[in-house]
């Protein structure tokens, strides 16, 4: 169990840091060009050269490299690129989002992450990107354990708020554990699985309170939820930031 635990969280771990180097590569026209060149190359039979193509040189070595590790994680995904809606600063931003499924020692694998990103341009390069959220889910069960991410975008400096991983099916007499821990960049970037300390749940999922830094800048979360059908893990990042202006609605 503790090696699935570490499997699991090393697999969204991957995920983050891989996504997270994905808007650098190289863009020529409109921002819905860019993001069907990507998608297309994401979901292209060769992935890798298929990215390479669209990379700016200086780029290429550090995304390849972790989609490769990503990849060897979770072979099958499926890919989509859609353009977001420019910020107020006049950056454009692209809605990244991946899920995929696998069959392995008799349970079944299932993985979607999301990212929206706002990145900036120059001379058909982009130049410049910034994670505005981030946050996937990988579950391995026995049967589907559907649930639902309550967790805010962007928050106030030193406010605090909620962390909710909740289950959308009543769990009966099952029993249900987890635990959440704040998860470093540079874990992210090195895709290291920190420890979870588990406990005892009750009320159908994780229900946390947390506070964020006094400092704007990302924080992200590492949640893991056993049931006895299967193992839900969770990462979120959430952006803190000093201006209410910058929260998410």
């Amino acid at each position: 169990m503790l090696l699935l635990l570490r499997a699991s969280l090393a697999t969204v771990l991957s995920a983050a840091a891989m996504m997270s180097a994905l808007p650098a590569i190289a863009a020529r026209g409109a921002n819905a060009t860019l993001s069907a060149r990507l998608q297309q190359a994401l979901n292209a039979e060769d992935r890798v050269q298929a990215l390479s193509a669209l990379m700016a040189p200086d780029q290429a070595e550090t995304l390849i490299e972790r989609f490769r590790r990503f990849s060897k994680r979770f072979p099958e995904t499926r890919w989509a690129v859609r353009p977001g809606q420019s910020l107020a600063d006049g950056r454009s931003t692209v809605n990244l989002a991946v899920s995929g499924t696998r069959q392995q020692d008799g349970l079944s694998y299932s993985f979607k992450a999301k990212q929206r990103l706002a990145f900036s341009t120059d001379g058909g390069l982009i130049t410049g990107q910034e994670v505005l959220s981030d946050q996937s889910v990988l579950t391995s069960a026995s049967k589907p354990l559907p649930i639902s991410l309550l967790i805010p975008d962007t928050v106030l400096t030193g406010s605090r708020y909620d962390v909710d991983v909740v289950l959308d099916q009543p769990l009966g007499k099952a029993l249900l554990a987890g635990g959440l821990i704040a998860v470093t960049p540079q874990q992210v970037l090195a895709q290291q699985s920190p420890d979870v300390q588990l406990e005892p749940l009750g009320g159908g999922g994780l229900f946390k309170s947390v506070q964020a830094p006094f400092q704007p800048g990302p924080q992200t979360w590492a949640a893991l939820l056993v049931h006895p059908d299967g193992v839900i893990t969770v990462s979120k990042r959430v952006q803190v930031v000093d201006d209410r202006s910058q929260l998410t609605p």
